[in-house]
């Protein structure tokens, strides 16, 4: 990092960022954006550390408290607020950050305890980092044969009502590959706008900018970025060249099988990729109605819909638990990747796994399924209906494509015509497809594809 001054303040918007997060619950992704928005000139070096650090400490954070516990005589949860964070983003460092000295460390904590008033603490911030720092080596972690869920839980900070719901239909080899790959560094997936620019031009483009550059995996029109510093900076995302959008997320449209002059509805679409990617394939004919509850996210759906030069996609402030007569039996297509419980993507957005519970997940089956007995009625007889969630509860997915076939006049229809080989599977040919992290290279995903009889 620049200077020791430059070092204190990345370290202190990195504390604020963690107790936006972990004590009042704001959401990670969108939190550390905004810190990073707002302090454009800082180096790239000083972004990319604070970036590593706020994500690395929210997504290890029961681990690191685990940590902590063993070597303080307060618990974690009986700490103030600030102490607790300052102790956690420390224990990361010592752990994880290996070009950190742990000296180094332990210091920086104590000034940032000493500069948000607690003096008096700042001994025992010290003391509890230092010890730690000496005995990592010796920790005892749960076993894994003796208390699988346990286990999980701890080595990757993950609540055990997830993993013992994952586990009553995967085995505890697949739940473990699921929550290893969640805590990789993944590049970010992009998708090429192929009605402004061709694959090869934009390669060109990213790598004269010195961004790495990999192809896609399931998906033509994929690539996959890293070392980049800031996104919305890039000249070709400002010229709408690429949209980032997971390649689970871009089958969508694929699997839709979208022609050109079809009729479409995306009845939850914000922040938009699946009804921009819609507008590229139907080629400047047909519409996409992208609709979403909230003008903060219509107006970021206009937002991505200009920067792409889309004039087929239209956003519009929609509730998808109402249902609008003009739509019914209007759409060649329905879109209805409908609010989930998002545990599909905790690789990306860290602290999803510690807000969600049980009860919540069963409030939100019960909110889909109203939202399907509206927007179902949109679809066209022998139209397509695509129902998709980012997440990997039977409840939200199997057992949602249950309900659709038993209370609306809707079958399957296999998806492998339009898949890609490595993704074909028994599920697939009956019509619908769970992604899981480390087996397939995407998000947590699902999708399937029915039609109206």
């Amino acid at each position: 990092m620049t200077n020791q001054k430059d070092t204190l303040m990345v370290r202190e918007l990195s504390l604020d960022i963690l107790i936006e997060v972990l004590e009042k619950g704001s959401y990670s992704h969108k939190t550390i954006h905004n810190v990073l928005a707002n302090y454009q000139y800082m180096e790239k070096q000083d972004r990319a550390f604070l970036t590593r650090l706020c994500e690395g400490t929210i997504e290890h954070v029961l681990l690191l408290d685990y940590v902590i516990n063993q070597f303080s005589s307060v618990k974690v949860k009986k700490m103030k607020p600030v102490i607790r964070n300052i102790l956690r983003m420390g224990v990361y460092q010592i752990k994880y950050m290996s070009q950190v000295p742990d000296s180094a460390a332990c210091n920086e904590a104590v000034k940032l305890a000493k500069k948000r008033g607690f003096k008096n603490l700042s001994g025992f911030v010290n003391g509890v980092l230092r010890n730690i720092g000496r005995n990592l080596d010796q920790i005892k972690y749960p076993d894994k044969k003796k208390e699988p869920v346990r286990y999980l839980s701890i080595m990757y900070s993950t609540p055990e009502w997830i993993i013992e719901e994952w586990m009553e239909s995967y085995d505890l080899e697949m739940v473990e590959n699921v929550l290893a790959a969640s805590l990789e560094d993944r590049p970010t997936t992009i998708r090429v706008n192929t009605n402004k620019i061709s694959k090869e031009d934009l390669i060109k483009k990213l790598e004269a900018e010195q961004i790495s550059v990999l192809p896609g995996v399931y998906n033509e029109d994929a690539l996959r970025i890293q070392n980049y510093n800031y996104l919305a900076k890039m000249e070709s995302f400002q010229n709408g060249e690429f949209n980032v959008q997971d390649e689970s997320s871009m089958l969508v449209g694929v699997v839709a099988d979208v022609k050109e002059n079809d009729k479409i509805i995306d009845v939850c679409a914000a922040p938009g990729g699946k009804s921009l990617h819609a507008g590229c394939l139907l080629k400047g004919t047909g519409t996409v109605s992208s609709r979403d509850v909230s003008y903060d996210k219509v107006a970021m759906l206009e937002d991505n819909v200009k920067r792409l030069g889309l004039t087929n996609v239209h956003p519009e402030v929609r509730d998808a638990l109402i249902l609008y007569k003009e739509d019914i039996e209007q759409a060649d297509i329905v879109l209805a990747d409908l609010p989930c419980s998002g545990l599909g993507v905790i690789g990306k957005k860290h602290d999803i796994k510690y807000n969600m519970s049980r009860e919540q997940q069963q409030e939100l089956v019960s909110l889909q399924r109203e939202i399907l007995d509206q927007v179902t009625q949109y679809v066209k007889p022998g139209g397509v209906l695509i129902y998709s969630t980012c997440t990997i509860h039977k409840g939200e997915n199997e057992d949602n494509v249950e309900w659709i076939l038993d209370h609306y006049p809707f079958e399957l229809e296999s998806i492998d015509p339009y898949i890609p080989d490595a993704l074909k599977n028994e599920t697939t040919k009956k019509g619908y497809l769970q992604f899981l992290p480390g087996r397939e290279q995407t998000d947590g995903f699902f999708l399937a594809r029915f039609r109206k009889k």
